[in-house]
């Protein structure tokens, strides 16, 4: 983690100060160090909102550090310590686990709201270990663990802060420690929420009743939750209660991706003048290009952004035949999507223990190879903080003018997928990757119709969110052409882990 001093915005400053007040009020004094008992009433919710860039996630991260160094609690989506009266606690959430991810990346340990609003069941051998961790017991003593391994996982547990990690290293799978998952009862305390103009009201009502103290960060400019018209949870909340930072940091930097975001503010702009900004920044700047055609090679692990579902299919289909997939079955390295779980009431345990292991709808994985039983597959999937999981699987692929997809394989239930080689721009909300292709054509077409959304009209609104996408290197696809791939599909980085079965039913 990054310990150089850190200097705020006038913006960030005042945004920082009244977080703190807000926190005061509910008892939580981070210039004092002060910490009194959760009350009945917490300070309920306040925005953090800007563009991207802004700082919003410097800010949250700074927060966390101030209310750690306070003595307030993280608490994981796998592990919880036992209750006291006069502790307080803190869960950092994003709603997928790319999201997540990224700031894991920055040193803030955050987990999805799946993962708080389930919570793990921990062998009671295993959870003395946890409890030892994170502070709350003595040294265990374990049969069949040595005390070198246990030295391996409180190493691992003070530079990463997760407790499966720790086991992880101390030779432990998530299916030796974790018997199973519940919906929490008990409310917890402070929830800080990134990418929170990707929550629908259910969310938000689910988090208002866990949190008495909700602190939501976002970005007004994003696409809205579908079904949502146009709107997005933070929008009602009054000006004292809705702070908006607008100083852009990472232009500083002289971001060009950026640059380009931002120009989308302008209501004068016409998408083919925007299209000569991203020409001519292409010319000054090897961070944007000004693609002739999709690149495959990229596509199996930062997919292609899209408008239009008819788009996606055929980009998906082209991934496929450029790298010779067989009609029945599919390669290993090809990308997918989870698309949601498909199980009867009486399987609610199976669902919690697919879901809280990353498979949740958006969810962007990598096939590994088939299980041991047909309709099984194994998998990779990105973000996830123990990514390989062994999952009954229901794979779609659709097929360009046919009703019905075409499916290679199927369990009787289990986890869905569609292909995941291109994506509509409303799934990428919450995902960065380091180099994004953006199917322009898509967003001429949306420009055309003239379709305006919040106020908006709906193609700026898509292209703010599809190239935001990109943390290093954007690519504006202008031609609809693909690439030949240069390298076969790969697997061999994703590897590292062994997978941990996750099965509906034992394997054979």
């Amino acid at each position: 983690m990054n310990t150089s001093p850190v200097t705020f915005s006038e913006d960030q400053a005042t945004a920082f100060d009244s977080v703190a007040e807000m926190l005061r009020g509910a008892g939580v004094d981070m210039e004092d160090a002060l910490l009194t008992p959760m009350r009945d009433k917490g300070a309920g919710v306040m925005a953090v909102i800007g563009k991207a860039g802004s700082g919003k996630t410097m800010l949250l991260a700074e927060l966390y550090k101030a209310l750690e160094q306070a003595g307030v609690e993280v608490v994981s989506g796998d592990y919880e310590s036992r209750k006291r009266k006069d502790k307080r606690t803190l869960a950092i959430l994003a709603p997928t686990n790319k999201a997540a991810s990224v700031l894991r990346l920055r040193g803030v340990p955050a987990t999805t709201i799946h993962r708080i609003l389930y919570t793990p069941i921990y062998d009671p051998e295993y959870q003395r270990i946890a409890d030892w961790l994170a502070g709350g017991g003595e040294r265990p003593t374990i049969e069949g663990l040595t005390d070198q391994a246990l030295d391996r996982a409180i190493a691992f547990y003070s530079k990463n802060k997760s407790i499966p990690g720790a086991l992880a290293s101390a030779g432990l799978r998530g299916s030796d420690f974790i018997t199973g998952w519940a919906r929490r009862e008990d409310p917890l305390d402070i929830g800080f929420v990134d990418e929170a103009s990707m929550l629908d009201e259910k969310q938000f009502n689910d988090l208002q009743e866990i949190f008495p103290n909700l602190l939501l960060f976002g970005d007004p400019a994003q696409l809205a939750p579908v079904n949502q018209s146009g709107s997005m949870v933070f929008d009602t909340l009054a000006a004292p209660r809705k702070l908006e930072l607008s100083r852009i940091h990472r232009q500083d930097s002289d971001n060009p991706i950026l640059d380009l975001a931002h120009a989308l503010g302008d209501p004068q702009l016409e998408f083919q003048d925007f299209e000569r900004m991203i020409e001519d920044a292409a010319k000054r700047d090897e961070r944007v290009v000004w693609g002739q055609r999709v690149e495959v090679d990229l596509m199996a692990r930062s997919p292609v952004l899209v408008w239009r579902n008819v788009t996606r299919i055929k980009l998906i289909n082209a991934f496929r035949s450029v790298h010779e997939a067989p009609t029945d079955s599919l390669l290993p390295g090809e990308p997918l999507i989870c698309d949601g779980i498909e199980l009867p009431l009486k399987h609610r345990k199976k669902r919690l223990d697919l879901e809280a292991r990353g498979l949740i709808k958006g969810a962007q994985v990598i096939y590994l190879e088939p299980g041991r039983k047909a309709g099984f597959s194994r998998l990779h999937v990105m973000g996830a903080e123990d990514p390989q999981v062994s999952a009954a699987s229901i794979v779609k692929i659709e097929m360009p003018d046919e009703e019905e997809p075409f499916i290679p394989f199927a369990a009787r239930m289990g986890a869905t997928f569609l292909h995941g080689a291109a994506v509509t721009i409303h799934k990428a909300q919450g995902s960065q990757w380091d180099t994004v292709q953006v199917f322009a054509p898509d967003l001429f077409v949306a420009a055309r119709v003239g379709r305006i959304e919040a106020g908006q009209p709906l193609w700026k609104r898509l292209a703010y969110v599809a190239i935001t996408r990109a943390q290093n290197r954007l690519i504006w696809v202008v031609r609809n052409r693909l690439s030949k791939p240069t390298y076969k599909l790969r697997i061999d980085d994703l590897r590292s882990a062994a997978v941990a079965p996750l099965t509906l039913e034992k394997e054979d």
